[in-house]
């Protein structure tokens, strides 16, 4: 029966006892409505699905995307231990071993429906090497649900409160969620102190890479890159070694979509720039234990390596301040405008065995007639493919594309095998362009042939977004800044 057999999960997932069998019969009932049906389930998310249409059926709940999500991650809630619990049996399992404790962790956001691992696997996924020589990945984000309409439609008439102020702020933990707030009751929270501050680690419902983490501030304050980023950037690397974690930058246009809130990302992902080679190797005299170098990345990547994490803060520190302060005009790179900072960096923290590599990726914000939404921004001539900002997970080497990609490039497909087709107007030019660069194209390759081409359009977005470009004048603007720092 489905809500006896939804009861025996939550007993077996150790927050209750046998003795609670009773009680937690009713507490289900109370949410779905009275009476227990035949399932037919295959699994636990099947049958919390057919939980939340039995409730839809009966009544209890609207049929509209927001209701069902909501009574989804309570259902979900009564199967998940509460969050000291969860952060009593987390570090129990740390202090045996770090990687063992995210692993349990991880695993119970994805088996009480947290994670949405299935919306996930809906996203298209590739990998290869660019035209231009670099490793690259793809992703159509096909995961996170479209706007309800009906849920639009409610959230504009009630009140809007600040409660959570964002959705990032640690009071979301066991959030019911309305309309225009998300459902949050099965979310859980590790709490931890990092650069001797009260922060937090959460997983993303809707991943983009494999255990993506969020490193949260406890207090609701605005994004900034400094000393303590680097501080904090390293010391959860060296509490979770088997993890990356970077910033997005703190300014808007090359930042990420939430500035309002301290966090970093981080996960069991290895990026392709990570794997990226040093094209030109640098040394800096007063930082000896410090190697690294210019990498070889279509964005403008400094690799700091080391076993020092107080040198690499105190180096990777005045690269930072000097970039916030340095202009090349003949380069478009201009540091202020009336006052009006447009430098920082998105920086990325991981390990190499012993080593802490930091990774500076320089950013610039600066705006012109020519280029409105941002100079070191995606140019017009790839808006068709990616409009959006360029953050933290891009800069690494993953494109996250929009879903409405996925149609879109179909009517491509047909257009360039010359098949009846809606192509939208804003894909010709890009369509004209495939023809004549590939008069063998067929049924057989034009996959492949696409495939590749949206490689060589994300390569040439990051490359529009690095301030030294990988020409003669970028190269002579890489030594001039660097000749700052020495």
């Amino acid at each position: 029966m489905l809500i006896e057999n939804f009861v025996q999960k939550i007993i077996a997932a150790g927050s209750y006892q046998e003795m609670d069998r009773v009680y937690l019969f009713n507490r289900v009932q109370a949410l779905v409505g009275d009476g227990d049906v035949t399932s037919k389930a295959a699994d636990d998310e099947e049958a919390l699905l057919q939980l939340v249409d039995l409730a839809v059926e009966r009544g209890k709940i609207p049929d509209d995307a927001t209701s069902r999500e909501i009574l989804a991650d309570q259902l979900a809630d009564l199967a998940t231990p509460a969050p000291s619990k969860v952060n009593e049996l987390f570090w129990n399992k740390y202090d045996k071993d770090p990687k063992a404790a995210t692993d349990w962790f991880y695993n119970l956001c994805t088996h009480n429906n947290y994670v949405k691992k299935t919306a996930i696997a809906k996203n298209i996924v590739f990998s290869g090497t660019s035209s231009y020589s670099h490793p690259l990945e793809i992703t159509i984000n096909l995961s996170k649900p479209e706007k309800d309409p009906k849920a639009i439609a409610a959230a504009a008439k009630k009140k809007d409160t600040d409660y959570p102020k964002c959705d990032l702020c640690l009071e979301n933990e066991g959030y019911l969620g309305d309309y225009g707030k998300n459902a949050r009751s099965n979310l859980r929270i590790i709490r931890m102190n990092i650069g001797g501050e009260k922060w937090g680690m959460q997983y993303s419902p809707y991943a983009y890479f494999n255990e993506h983490c969020i490193f949260l501030d406890q207090i609701h304050e605005p994004m900034v890159i400094n000393q303590q980023t680097l501080i904090k950037l390293l010391e959860i690397v060296k509490m979770f070694p088997h993890y990356m974690v970077g910033s997005n930058a703190d300014l808007p246009i090359v930042g990420g979509s939430l500035l309002s809130h301290e966090h970093y990302q981080g996960g069991g992902h290895r990026f392709p720039m990570m794997n990226a080679q040093i094209k030109q190797e640098l040394t800096f005299a007063a930082y000896p234990q410090v190697k690294g170098g210019i990498v070889d990345w279509p964005m403008s990547d400094l690799r700091l390596i080391s076993q020092d994490p107080e040198a690499l803060i105190e180096l990777g520190t005045k690269i930072i301040k000097t970039w916030q302060k340095y202009s090349d005009p003949a380069l478009g790179i201009v540091a202020e405008t009336n006052g009006i900072r447009h430098h920082t960096v998105t920086p990325i923290a991981h390990k190499d065995g012993d080593d802490y590599v930091l990774e500076l990726v320089l950013r610039d914000n600066n705006a012109n007639d020519q280029y409105p939404l941002g100079i070191f921004h995606p140019h017009q001539d790839k808006w068709h493919i990616k409009k959006e900002n360029i953050g933290l997970i891009e800069v690494m080497g993953r494109a996250i594309l929009p879903g409405r990609l996925k149609g879109e490039l179909n009517e491509v497909k047909r257009c360039l095998l010359g098949q009846d087709n809606h192509i939208a107007d804003i894909h010709l030019p890009w369509a004209k362009q495939l023809q004549a660069k590939h008069p063998d194209l067929n049924e057989q390759n034009v996959d492949q042939i696409l495939e590749q081409e949206l490689l060589d359009v994300f390569d040439q977005v990051l490359a529009d977004a690095g301030v030294f470009k990988d020409d003669a004048a970028g190269e002579a603007g890489w030594k001039k800044f660097l000749a700052e720092i020495e």
